[in-house]
């Protein structure tokens, strides 16, 4: 949320400890003595994610660019706060990735969403990450904006059957790879009957797939992938922009997390106060993710139970409930 240029790891960690704990005015504390010293210093020469952009001054009236420098899942969690800027100042230009300006204008917004990231000169009166928004707002663990659905497409149609349609993404980008679950683990999910099962898994992980469950489903332009998403029953997705983007579309989503995961999934909970429909999953240990899916076996079985209950069919079974 807000940097932490040329602080000691002692800070850092303090910052993330509060976080994770839902103390969030504590972490702000921090985050404002990080930006007293900013003031009349350069900067230019650290890597960009490490730089500064704003130093603390009030937005209020002010013509404000407002640039995505990280992630496309950061761009997709923290772009609602984008709309509480837009209330806020007197005009707001959005400076996102390409490939998130078409699903960005699906939003009721007041900004303006440019199409580079990088290389677009500075306009206006002060420059804002994205990610230092909710620290501007001083958000508390009680005002996090929670309004979802913030992204409005048309869901794609899907099999109108008895059967759930349910997503899966086992693997996230490669700076972290703890966060990826190994296909031999998921591919026991493929046992289970009453879903149809969509494969949104995109890169060179796809080809672990082997074709014997489920559709390739996935696309690379986000505005088709947040269409199949909005029609889906279900995700089950690592932690990568799939989850963050069925989240903020307000599909329910299980998300698949280490043992010692970001800070924005905070610590021992089961639901994430970003996303309303979201149950997190998290590991027991460091590495175990063979008891993960074997939670997500059993919690997706009570779900299809759940669902032939409601639909008053007793044709559907499920399968291999016991195997781990």
């Amino acid at each position: 949320m807000c940097a932490f240029v040329s602080v000691g790891e002692g800070l850092r960690s303090a910052w993330m400890a509060h976080m994770r704990r839902g103390d969030f005015e504590s972490a702000w504390r921090i985050s404002d003595s990080v930006l007293a010293p900013r003031a009349g210093y350069r900067c230019d020469h650290l890597p960009q994610d490490e730089q500064w952009l704003w130093d603390g001054r009030p937005l209020e009236g002010k013509r404000v660019m407002l640039r995505c420098f990280h992630g496309l899942g950061d761009t997709i969690q923290f772009i609602r706060y984008a709309k509480l800027l837009a209330v806020l100042a007197r005009a707001v230009t959005l400076v996102a990735q390409p490939e998130l300006v078409p699903l960005v204008r699906t939003m009721n917004s007041g900004f303006n969403p440019l199409f580079r990231c990088r290389g677009v000169a500075a306009v206006g009166d002060v420059e804002v990450k994205l990610v230092e928004l909710p620290h501007v707002f001083r958000t508390t663990f009680a005002t996090i904006p929670c309004e979802i659905p913030y992204f409005h497409v048309n869901p794609k149609q899907f099999a109108q059957n008895a059967l759930l349609n349910v997503g899966l993404v086992w693997k996230s980008g490669v700076w972290d790879k703890r966060r990826s679950v190994p296909f031999e683990l998921v591919r026991r999910l493929g046992a289970i009957r009453g879903v149809n099962w969509y494969i949104l898994q995109r890169g060179d992980a796809l080809g672990e797939w082997d074709g014997g469950f489920g559709v390739n489903s996935g696309s690379d332009d986000v505005l088709e992938a947040a269409r199949v998403i909005a029609g889906l029953d279900l995700l089950i997705s690592v932690d990568s922009m799939p989850a963050h983007l069925d989240g903020a579309l307000g599909v329910p989503t299980w998300t698949l997390l280490h043992s010692d995961p970001d800070w924005r999934w905070m610590l021992g909970r089961s639901e994430s106060p970003s996303y309303a429909t979201m149950r997190l999953f998290r590991q027991a240990r460091a590495g175990d993710w063979q008891s993960v899916i074997t939670r997500v076996r059993k919690a997706l079985c009570a779900r299809i139970a759940a669902n032939n209950d409601n639909r008053g069919d007793d044709r559907l079974t499920v399968v291999n409930t016991s195997a781990t």
